[in-house]
């Protein structure tokens, strides 16, 4: 059989034809992500953890693991931890929920808007919550006010978008509500981190400037729903300037190292409007400053405590005391407490 010949200058159809390029889309020029970068599955007897700058809002997971410290030193997003047992746990701020279920013997310091417990014994957490903590079908749960420090948090917070004066660690809604058992406690206020979970050791944490001194933390440590030590206790609210959160630490700091009788029960930033404020205060002389933008709350509780703020406050702010209300008397000061935290309240079920 004779061969067919192509002469030469004939050209193929299929070479004059141009490839037709598949289209770019934005979300195909986006950095692959590797899952496995954002997760900790099936560890025993290890120490790990991301550091800050590592994660950058992203979701994390954490299941399977036994008898390890894990440490997460950055913001996520939404952080779930499942089937853990006897293991530690620091995990910065978290712009959702953390969601722990079916874990045994495990201790958390953990800072999250939402903090959901199901399934679970013997936890124990140091916590900082933006809203009311739920646990569900769990037992033997202790609490205590979160409290740490290294530089980075404070930011991360913000990236979050938490308010360290938010912290409802102590209202605790349980679920599960059968024969009349209460499923938690509060660890005692003395209760030291470090006697839960540890600091790290190994030489990748190393750098981190950590403290876990109470007057250095981040959040400030509150005394919650424990038993008051006075009948007198004095509402601070500062209004925003632009410095009020800077104004408040400061004053949180004065009363902490100089009169530590007075003891902070809890904070609360909240935004408020002119009908708020006269609902709150029974004045409209705050119209104005509500409308600038949060304001921040604080109470404290200890004898002598209102003239000792109203001193304290003269003194940081040189006697321009405009930007702040402080109650003046004992017999003002509770009805303007309730007022205020239960419209925070209120804020918060919206």
């Amino acid at each position: 059989m004779g061969c067919l010949l192509v002469k030469s200058g004939f050209k193929s159809s299929h070479e004059t034809l141009e490839e037709e390029q598949p289209k770019v889309y934005s979300w195909d020029k986006r950095p692959k992500v590797d899952p496995s970068n954002y997760m900790f599955d099936g560890l025993t007897d290890q120490t790990v953890g991301k550091l800050p700058g590592s994660l950058n809002g992203k979701q994390f997971i954490v299941q399977n693991c036994k008898n390890c410290n894990i440490y997460l030193y950055d913001y996520t997003s939404t952080v779930t931890v499942d089937d853990c047992i006897d293991c530690n746990f620091f995990i910065g701020p978290i712009q959702t929920s953390i969601f722990i279920r079916d874990c045994t013997g495990c201790k958390f310091v953990v800072a999250c808007q939402q903090f959901r417990l199901r399934d679970c014994q013997n936890l124990d957490a140091f916590l900082c919550c933006a809203t009311q903590p739920i646990i569900e079908s769990s037992s033997r749960v202790k609490l205590a006010c979160f409290t740490y420090y290294y530089p980075e948090l404070a930011g991360q917070f913000k990236e979050a978008k938490l308010s360290v004066f938010n912290n409802n660690w102590s209202n605790i809604h349980d679920f599960t509500q059968d024969d009349n058992m209460k499923h938690f406690t509060l660890l005692p206020e003395d209760c030291k981190v470090d006697d839960f979970v540890p600091l790290p050791s190994t030489e990748d944490f190393q750098f981190l400037e950590i403290s876990l001194d109470p007057k250095k933390s981040v959040v400030p440590r509150s005394l919650g729903n424990r038993r008051k030590t006075s009948d007198e206790s004095c509402l601070i609210v500062f209004f925003f300037d632009g410095s009020s959160q800077e104004r408040a630490l400061k004053f949180i700091d004065e009363m902490t190292n100089s009169h530590p009788d007075c003891i902070l029960v809890q904070t609360k930033e909240l935004k408020m409007t002119p009908p708020d404020a006269l609902r709150v205060f029974g004045s409209d002389a705050y119209d104005v400053v509500v409308s600038r933008g949060p304001v921040i709350g604080l109470e404290y509780n200890g004898e002598n405590c209102i003239q000792i703020c109203q001193e304290v406050i003269m003194g940081i702010t040189k006697g321009l005391t405009g930007l702040v209300f402080i109650s003046q008397s004992r017999e003002t000061a509770d009805e303007q407490i309730e007022n205020y935290y239960n419209f925070a309240d209120m804020q918060m079920a919206v």
